[in-house]
């Protein structure tokens, strides 16, 4: 590979390290009752509410129509994730150290694939949260589900839940959008030679 494409690799996985500083997800929930809105932040390592109580207010809330609380540190994903991350940011400075094109395809692979498990996974937390529900709840509606939406919105009650990516989801696809940069640069600098 080129010195310019080599650079883009590893600038890209440097770039990776932002995702720790910033969520990967949200779930805006707006309501009557919220005027404010409540919401969760969901990072590579941990859940957080938008605001400080969010997270209590809303396991308060989900406690009344039998959803499980939720508890971070009993999420493994949460465990897992900084370390598949600090493995892809060290196979992308490798890569962009070596200059060998097959571990970028690779590389470009690999985020595809951990996307692709990382949203299936998601959508079957988010089922398990929203139908598994407690039969002794206070509130019970026959035939409701409270499962969020994977992406973009629905009513769940009085609830409009949003669910959308959020800044560390959008610097994945550039670092992704960089690589292929870097081939396509390197790709035309070999057909001008």
């Amino acid at each position: 590979m080129i010195l310019k494409s080599k650079l883009i690799i590893v600038f890209a996985s440097l770039l990776l390290i932002l995702t720790f500083f910033f969520p990967l997800w949200y779930i805006d929930l707006e309501a009557p009752q919220y005027p404010e809105g409540i919401g969760l932040e969901i990072w590579l390592n941990k859940i957080t509410g938008q605001k400080p109580n969010d997270l209590e207010n809303i396991n308060g809330l989900n406690h009344y129509i039998g959803m499980k609380e939720i508890v971070p540190d009993a999420i493994p994903e949460l465990k897992i994730m900084p370390f598949i991350l600090i493995g892809m940011i060290i196979f992308g400075l490798a890569t962009g150290i070596i200059g060998k094109r097959i571990f970028v395809y690779v590389w470009i692979i690999l985020f595809v694939v951990l996307a692709a498990v990382g949203l299936y996974d998601f959508y079957m937390w988010e089922y398990d949260y929203g139908h598994n529900l407690n039969p002794q709840a206070a509130i019970k509606i026959p035939g409701m589900a409270y499962q969020p939406p994977l992406i973009g919105s629905k009513m769940l009650l009085n609830f409009n839940a949003i669910s959308m990516p959020d800044i560390s989801f959008y610097i994945l696809v550039v670092v992704v959008g960089l690589a292929i940069i870097a081939l396509l640069l390197d790709k035309n600098q070999k057909r001008k030679k």
